[in-house]
């Protein structure tokens, strides 16, 4: 630049004109100068120690959920004798398969979501991790989800309020885990 750095515009550039060499020393210099002014720039802010308090002592998340954090599977309850035989059917389709329960809904994963059952008062809203137009559902009973908000993962959703519905339900969940471990037909 013209005038070279004595000129600068830029306040940051201020002293670097009157620099002889640009060596190790100069470098070093350069930088205790930067860090001391961001240091004076942005220095933390003074809060009092009440307001500290709050974000040292917040309380802590559950670290896990269990099925009673869910009301509508309560022991004895007609939707946990559902969920439980959903929950053996499911878990045997795979060794990978895996459990969690989350605040919202119980997730069953291979790899990743494949089901999310939502326990709901009449039945249970089952979430299925995959396109809905991949779906082979001849009844008809699946829903397009795609877009909406929803707890669980996936475009396609599914009740599930009676025993005589499982094998069919099955079908479904097992295309879900098919699509996700890459078996499915495409």
């Amino acid at each position: 630049m013209q005038g070279g750095f004595k000129h600068s515009p830029l306040r940051l550039n201020d002293g670097l004109g009157a620099v002889h060499a640009w060596n190790e020393d100069a470098i070093h210099n350069r930088a205790t100068k930067l860090a001391r002014e961001a240091v004076r720039v942005w220095a933390a802010p003074v809060l009092p120690d009440e307001i500290l308090d709050l974000y040292r002592n917040a309380p802590a998340k559950p670290e896990a959920y269990n099925l009673e954090d869910h009301p509508q599977l309560a022991d004895g309850s007609p939707m946990r004798a559902l969920f439980e035989q959903l929950r053996k059917e499911v878990m045997a389709l795979d060794p990978s398969v895996t459990e969690e329960v989350l605040k919202l809904y119980i997730a069953f994963k291979a790899e990743t979501n494949f089901l999310d059952v939502v326990p709901q008062k009449a039945r249970l809203r089952l979430s299925l991790n995959m396109p809905f137009h991949e779906l082979n559902d001849p009844k008809g009973i699946a829903r397009d989800v795609t877009n909406l908000g929803r707890w669980g993962n996936g475009d396609v959703e599914v009740g599930f309020s009676e025993k005589s519905e499982l094998a069919y339900i099955m079908g479904l969940v097992r295309q879900a885990f098919e699509k996700q471990m890459g078996n499915d037909a495409d």
